[in-house]
């Protein structure tokens, strides 16, 4: 959490698993993928306290490059790895992540809840869904 609100515009704090309620009335959020954006994981028995992300690249609508910490190992900062909307509806509700042990995507993927967008973004059709 320090990492991408360190490594961003969004400037929450708590719980990675709580930036997402937290952003509501403060950041514009949505489901489409924008360089600068935080995508927020939603908390699993694998990652209790979830997970944020800073977009650093988009690559196309289902594939993102990003930049974050503790991921594949505590302590560890990663930059411009893999991340894969996975999600039926491509609404980035299921996402694969690079994981340096296997040298390739995640075997599962991770819940999310959407992208958290800087003060500096305007509004489009696509924000301020609620994507949990």
């Amino acid at each position: 959490m320090a990492y991408a609100r360190q490594a961003s515009a969004v400037q929450l704090s708590g719980n990675a698993r709580d930036w997402w309620g937290h952003a509501e009335g403060v950041y514009t959020r949505g489901s489409a993928p924008r360089a600068g954006a935080v995508l927020a994981f939603r908390a699993t028995h694998a990652m209790p306290m979830g997970h944020v992300a800073v977009v650093s690249k988009v690559i196309d609508a289902r594939h993102v490059l990003i930049n974050h910490a503790n991921w594949s190992r505590p302590g560890m900062v990663e930059r411009g790895v893999m991340a894969v909307d996975v999600s039926d509806a491509g609404d980035w509700s299921q996402v694969r992540v690079w994981y340096a042990h296997t040298n390739s995507l995640g075997l599962r993927p991770s819940p999310a809840f959407g992208f958290i967008y800087p003060s500096t973004e305007t509004a489009s059709a696509d924000t301020d869904k609620d994507a949990g």
